[in-house]
């Protein structure tokens, strides 16, 4: 059956997430639904500790939430419920669902140089792309502003801006349906930021990416997101397009977002 053009790529309805011994939990996620439509991104922006980066984590199953549903609608696939398949199943799919961290050196291995760490998805997953290997580990470093020389090098001989685009290439290395990124310039300097978020940018308009994008800064989310959905304690309080919600905020959180975040100096063209 066709689920129609409209049909989310990604939802998740009713999301709880807690944490702490029975009758004492903390709810870190409170009843969060949300959907992801193909070839979009959709900006998830809160404070520090408002819950942006658990969500994340329940959407790619890297933990388990203590309620809800995650239903994925995989290209030429049948609709599935992420809570119920097999880990077989779960193992699968992971090849669709990738995700860039915050830290950009914490994400990588300091024992494997960048061909290792490149060329892990492929053998993880048993594939092998029609120009081999060795051909998309430099495809992939050519998409993401780095040369052929990386590859012999480990990951502290280079700088923060690098490292996170070595992640970059690692998350897109198996060409997934689904890109978190996981306030993926908050630990850098602000013009190297700015040009990891020209770099995402350029991404999403040269392969249709399909992104969650998480952040506090609410002119990075004027700048890459299609949609914007606010978070506040655990709750999205406030969704809309990034026009709606950053040019016409109703909540007086997203207000306050709005007017605690400078802007980014990146590309506007």
């Amino acid at each position: 059956m066709s689920l129609g053009p409209q049909a989310p790529l990604l939802s998740a309805t009713n999301l709880i997430k807690d944490y702490g011994a029975p009758g004492r939990d903390v709810r870190v996620v409170d009843h969060v639904s949300l959907q992801l439509f193909r070839g979009e991104t959709l900006g998830l922006v809160g404070e520090s500790g408002s819950g942006k980066s658990t969500v994340a984590r329940l959407l790619l199953r890297l933990i388990e939430p203590t309620a809800g549903q995650i239903l994925y609608r995989p290209a030429g696939g049948h609709e599935l419920d992420l809570l119920n398949v097999t880990p077989r199943e779960m193992r699968r799919l992971r090849r669709k669902l990738a995700i860039v961290f915050q830290d950009p050196y914490a994400a990588l291995d300091p024992r494997m140089t960048v061909r290792q760490t490149l060329a892990e998805p492929f053998a993880i997953h048993g594939e092998r792309p029609p120009q081999g290997v060795e051909g998309r580990l430099l495809e992939l470093l050519e998409e993401v502003g780095l040369d052929a020389s990386t590859l012999q090098r480990y990951p502290h001989e280079f700088s923060g801006g690098q490292r996170q685009r070595i992640n970059i290439a690692r998350a897109l290395a198996l060409r997934p349906e689904i890109l978190v990124l996981d306030e993926p310039v908050s630990a850098l300097d602000v013009s190297v930021g700015a040009q990891v978020i020209n770099l995402l940018r350029d991404l999403q308009t040269r392969y249709g990416l399909t992104c969650l994008f998480i952040s506090h800064g609410m002119p990075l989310v004027r700048y890459l997101c299609d949609r914007v959905a606010v978070m506040q304690h655990g709750r999205i309080v406030e969704t809309g397009t990034w026009s709606e919600v950053c040019e016409h905020p109703r909540e007086a959180y997203t207000q306050q977002l709005l007017a605690a975040t400078p802007e980014l100096p990146v590309n506007s063209e």
